[in-house]
């Protein structure tokens, strides 16, 4: 059985997802080795997950001649360069999205969101996206985009379906919303590259990209990316301070509210919409509409588990689903979260890739895509008018 050792480089949120994958990973031997970040916080995370080792720098978990995998779960503003530090010191790279974005370079006026153009962001993007996948596979190691949508058993179903009935897909509309994040770096493009679209929007845009190419795929096309257009705001920005009870998203020059409708080059649709001011926890939808049927995927909020409790107190130690505000009431229970978002699939396919040098189903085309289209709609949204690619 293979030996793979993982380096983790941050202890947030997602960092705790992945932990439960990787300890459900079967068919190889996969230790956590060791894990890096700056924050006290990151000692009790180690000592719950039982990972060794605890490094305060990235470079000395890098520098760890027995890690086979770094996996990146810090910030947005540092994957670029965490990327290529660690695939150049031998590693293979799981990175959370987004791959890349634009923080701002010497110069430009602050807060960046408001001031830098969008048409110069995109440019710059590419221009640095380019380097940075240069660099990866100049390395010959493998680049995981932990895209866990790809993973998720209703897309990995609908991936079924179509390579089945070889249907044209005619329409796909995607949806992740929420209350907004608590991380404090959200509200900031320096830190995020962007608001609601690029730190949520990216999940269902991913996905559309892919299921687009699975049909392609199976009917023998080539099909890419024609033109894009967009339209963005900060509509919480009306909110009095004490209308902000449970709506958590507060803007500096981000958006918190987006929609990006795509065109294909067979002239086929799809529209992803993002947004910071949608109660009742996350939703994780995705719809696809092909010239032979429908197929509407409810990643979360599901029906697997519907309850109505009455005691807050007695459910405190009860996980219900996350970003909702209360465990009474009607809920809708998200049971697996991990399997049903795709979290474990997405952990164990990188994992097989590494043990058997295959390329993952997530991977450096997808990531590159992503954020080039994602881009292209900020610019679009600023200018209002299509951009073609």
């Amino acid at each position: 059985m293979a030996k793979i050792r993982v380096g983790l480089a941050g202890c947030g949120f997602v960092a705790e997802l992945h932990m439960h994958a990787f300890r459900r990973v079967y068919g190889v031997d996969v230790q956590v080795k060791a894990v890096a970040a700056r924050g006290e916080h990151v000692v009790d995370f180690a000592r719950r997950h039982q990972i060794p080792e605890v490094h305060r720098s990235f470079h000395d978990l890098i520098a760890d001649g027995e890690i086979d995998v770094v996996d990146i779960c810090t910030p947005p503003n540092l994957h670029a360069s965490m990327i290529v530090d660690a695939m150049q010191a031998g590693k293979h790279v799981i990175c959370e999205k987004p791959f890349a974005g634009y923080f701002g370079r010497e110069g430009d006026k602050v807060p960046i969101g408001k001031h830098v153009p969008k048409s110069v962001m995109y440019a710059r993007v590419l221009e640095e996206m380019e380097k940075t996948c240069a660099a990866i596979r100049k390395t010959g190691r493998l680049f995981m985009y932990a895209e866990d949508w790809i993973y998720a058993p209703a897309t990995t179903k609908i991936v079924e379906i179509l390579k089945a009935t070889k249907d044209k897909i005619l329409f796909m509309k995607g949806e992740e919303s929420h209350s907004g994040s608590h991380a404090a770096h959200a509200a900031e493009w320096a830190m995020t590259g962007g608001g609601s679209l690029i730190r949520m929007g990216c999940h269902p845009l991913s996905a559309v990209l892919y299921l687009k190419q699975v049909e392609a795929q199976a009917r023998g096309e080539t099909i890419s990316v024609a033109s894009v257009t967009c339209d963005v705001g900060n509509v919480s920005a009306c909110l009095r301070p004490d209308e902000r009870t449970f709506i958590k998203a507060n803007p500096i020059d981000v958006e918190d509210w987006g929609t990006l409708t795509v065109t294909f080059s067979d002239g086929t649709k799809a529209t992803i919409f993002s947004g910071d001011m949608i109660m009742g926890g996350v939703r994780n939808l995705i719809e696809v509409h092909s010239s032979g049927g429908s197929l509407l995927a409810n990643i979360t909020p599901n029906t697997h588990l519907m309850s109505y409790q009455t005691s807050e107190e007695k459910l405190s130690n009860i996980y219900i689903t996350e970003k909702v505000d209360r465990k009474t009431g009607w809920q809708f229970v998200c049971l697996e979260e991990e399997w049903t978002r795709g979290y474990r699939q997405e952990i164990q396919d990188f994992m097989e890739c590494i043990a058997t040098g295959r390329q993952p189903l997530s991977d450096l085309a997808l990531a590159f895509e992503t954020i080039k289209v994602n881009y292209a709609g900020y610019w679009a949204a600023e200018e209002g008018r299509r951009v073609t690619l």
